[in-house]
């Protein structure tokens, strides 16, 4: 019995981990995917990132009903829901590339929409599963770990995947081309639709208080510390996003429109390496966390953050420098080597391993003193990932007014109130408020 329930709990640790990293290989998809629409379309910088914005806007709408969801049908069932919605939102997305000219673009939209619905819900589930599914403490964390850094890893993948079947002419890129992609995740989230129902999961026991919901949002509403860390998440989560993702669409825009004029290929392995980055980043945040505050970590990252950008918008996109990326030849051979790219690129890239450790600082410092309120705040903190899709949107309006290395500017103010929230913002000055 007990080798069974082993088993059991492997298969469906597994299927968690698969699930984490599908949560970055959905919502990473989307920014890279505004090449396409951008091409496929003709449409501005800013409309390409419209499938970015209804992949994150959806965190809006599902961050508190996730979580109210969760507790009235547990956390497998909201999990089986969650990957049917990830499987529905993907298939909404294949469709749109065998849609009419027309309608294809509203069809990629709303199925961008629909992924975010589950991200959203596989956000609330997945952590807290695999901390159970550890038997908690060391172990629980350790297993949250793994899932982290294979989410890193299918961040890192999935703008290389994309830039590899868009190869060779941008201007004819089209949904199609993407396919495989959304032929991966649907088979992921098939099959982990299938594990998950036969699987003996335990569900991990929710904290009981007497009080509405209403009253708690309202009663964390009150610590200022933490409405200026919610203001954080939702900045913080358009800087992650942002900044690769516009400097994706720099990479790949043609040198007459102000871009650099780079194979799709090449983009999406320097892209790739922000996130590699970002995976770097983590693991080292993981060893230093018990020796370095959250503060200071938050103060470090955002300031470095600020001059790593600053340098990229004052450097000349003339100036060249060599990064390690996979290059496609013209007979279509793939091959590692030393591709010349904008100096800018680099300093963007780098900036991975600023956002890397970000979330947790600021989770941290934001909830710091809050007791009882913790949870409504965890639910306010997943409608402000929103941020992710508004931000973004906001800096391609401004590449396309400004150009895209001034756009960057957007991420300057961002980075800046990080810095002034870590600095000062962070401090709890509302400890007379019973938390018990």
């Amino acid at each position: 019995m007990n080798q069974q329930k082993q088993n059991g709990n492997f298969i469906a640790i597994i299927t968690m981990i698969f699930l984490f990293g599908m949560i970055a290989f959905v919502t990473n998809l989307a920014a890279p995917m505004g090449i396409v629409l951008k091409n496929q379309f003709s449409v501005s910088n800013a409309l390409g990132m419209l499938g970015n914005l209804g992949n994150f806007i959806a965190y809006a709408v599902m961050g508190i009903p996730s979580g109210i969801l969760l507790t009235k049908v547990g956390y497998k069932k909201t999990a089986l829901i969650a990957v049917a919605v990830g499987f529905i939102g993907v298939g909404v997305q294949y469709l749109s590339g065998h849609a009419s000219p027309s309608s294809a673009f509203a069809v990629y939209l709303v199925g961008a929409f629909i992924s975010g619905f589950s991200m959203c819900l596989l956000n609330t589930v997945v952590n807290p599963m695999l901390n159970k599914l550890g038997g908690e403490g060391n172990k629980g964390n350790q297993l949250i770990q793994i899932g982290g850094s294979f989410n890193s890893v299918m961040a890192t993948i999935t703008p290389m995947f994309v830039g590899i079947l868009i190869a060779g002419s941008v201007e004819k890129a089209t949904i199609s081309q993407i396919f495989p992609v959304m032929y991966t995740a649907m088979a992921v989230f098939a099959l982990a639709f299938i594990v998950l129902l036969f699987v003996n999961i335990p569900e991990p026991a929710a904290a009981k208080t007497s009080e509405p919901i209403g009253s708690l949002m309202k009663g964390v509403l009150r610590f200022r510390h933490f409405v200026l860390g919610a203001i954080a998440i939702f900045v913080y989560v358009g800087i992650e996003v942002g900044v690769p993702g516009t400097l994706n669409l720099f990479l790949t825009e043609e040198t007459a429109k102000g871009g650099a004029g780079i194979n799709t290929t090449i983009a999406g392995f320097v892209v790739g390496t922000y996130w590699l980055l970002m995976l770097v980043g983590r693991l080292a945040g993981a060893s230093l966390g018990a020796k370095v505050s959250s503060r200071a970590m938050m103060i470090f990252t955002s300031g470095l953050g600020l001059i790593l950008v600053l340098l990229a918008i004052f450097s000349s996109t003339q100036t060249m420098v060599d990064l390690p990326v996979l290059q496609q030849s013209a007979t279509g051979s793939l091959s590692f080597g030393l591709a010349k790219v904008p100096v800018n690129a680099m300093y963007l890239v780098l900036v991975g391993i600023c956002t890397s450790i970000m979330w947790g600082s600021i989770f941290n410092l934001a909830v710091e003193g809050l007791g009882k309120y913790i949870a409504a705040a965890s639910g306010l903190f997943m409608v402000l990932v929103c941020g992710g899709g508004i931000l973004p949107l906001i800096q391609g309006w401004v590449a396309d007014v400004a150009g895209f290395m001034n756009s960057y500017w957007v991420i300057v103010l961002a980075l800046a109130y990080l810095l002034f929230y870590g600095l000062v913002g962070c401090k709890n000055v509302n400890k007379d408020i019973p938390v018990e």
